[in-house]
């Protein structure tokens, strides 16, 4: 089956709803954020795990978010695991072990999608920011060959477990991490080597950067071809080559810096076929979001007969 413009799973993230209450919260706020998603035009969540961490749900309470998500008339398509690194030094082994059981809780609610990645909690440095990109993050150790290979062997192992549900694996392009950059993220991919296994070539995550970065069309022609899932956003950037200076700040999908146009196109190009998710920070995110699945949907095919040729 192809999809067209009006049939495409394109997910809203839920980074905006996150606070630590809501784990604990009652079915009425799950339902609210729901029907505020809903509101502006979306029928798809990503169900971001700073919102709620359904891998910790008791049986009772699981069932209950199925419900709710039932009523607000949302489905999950995709699960991001946010900021729990599989090899991080101190919480590497807990965060695994809880990937595992979100694996199995993400089967049990249909979602075909697990987006993971390297990235560490917020530093004290990064909460002081209001942009938290702005102060450097806890990175991998790049040139640790040891750390790699427990990288490869932990994904590979969490890509098994999705592969038993038919779910897949999606690896999330974030800086100064294994996955921060085209080259060293596809060298991951191919060596974990499982068909299931892919990219999430959110390079949002590295466009924000005021630093030099590569340029955004070749990150894309190197990460596409292994692309399984898609978060998308945008940013304006300004780059004062007199001076070195670098400006950055979130922009609308089709006003920043990446041309999402030309992106789709050489996606779709390689037959890409899989979820997207509209994130967006600063201000109503969730409006803007709601505002970029609508152009979006301008780029995809409007019939199955477009989409393969």
């Amino acid at each position: 089956m192809s999809f067209t413009r009006e049939s495409w799973p394109i997910a809203a993230a839920l980074h905006q709803f996150s606070h630590p209450s809501v784990q604990d919260a009652s079915v009425d706020v799950w339902l609210d954020t729901l029907r505020q998603v809903a509101s502006v035009g979306f029928a798809s969540i990503d169900l971001t795990d700073s919102w709620v961490r359904i891998g910790d749900l008791t049986p009772e309470r699981f069932a209950d978010f199925q419900q709710t998500l039932s009523s607000a008339g949302m489905d999950a398509p995709a699960l991001s695991i946010t900021r729990r690194s599989v090899i991080d030094p101190l919480t590497g082994d807990d965060n695994l072990a809880y990937t595992h059981r979100t694996v199995d809780a993400a089967a049990a609610l249909g979602t075909g999608v697990l987006s993971l990645g390297l990235h560490r909690p917020l530093t004290v440095e990064q909460k002081k920011q209001l942009w938290f990109w702005n102060a450097k993050s806890d990175g991998d150790p790049i040139e640790d060959f040891d750390a790699w290979e427990l990288a490869v062997t932990r994904f590979r192992e969490i890509g098994n477990h999705a592969a038993d549900y038919g779910m897949q694996v999606s690896l999330e392009m974030y800086e100064d991490t294994f996955l921060g950059s085209a080259d060293s993220a596809v060298r991951l991919i191919n060596d974990i080597d499982l068909p299931n296994v892919g990219l999430n070539p959110d390079i949002g995550n590295i466009v924000r950067m005021h630093r030099e970065i590569e340029d955004w069309r070749d990150m894309l022609a190197k990460t596409l071809p292994y692309t399984n899932y898609w978060q998308v956003k945008n940013y304006y950037r300004d780059e004062d080559a007199a001076t070195g200076s670098i400006f950055t700040a979130p922009a609308p999908l089709m006003l920043g810096f990446i041309n999402y146009r030309e992106a789709v196109r050489d996606a779709l190009a390689l037959g890409f076929q899989g979820v997207i998710c509209c994130e967006h920070y600063g201000g109503d995110g969730l409006a803007v979001s709601g505002l970029n699945a609508d152009y979006l949907r301008t780029l995809l095919p409007a019939t199955s007969q477009e989409t393969r040729a």
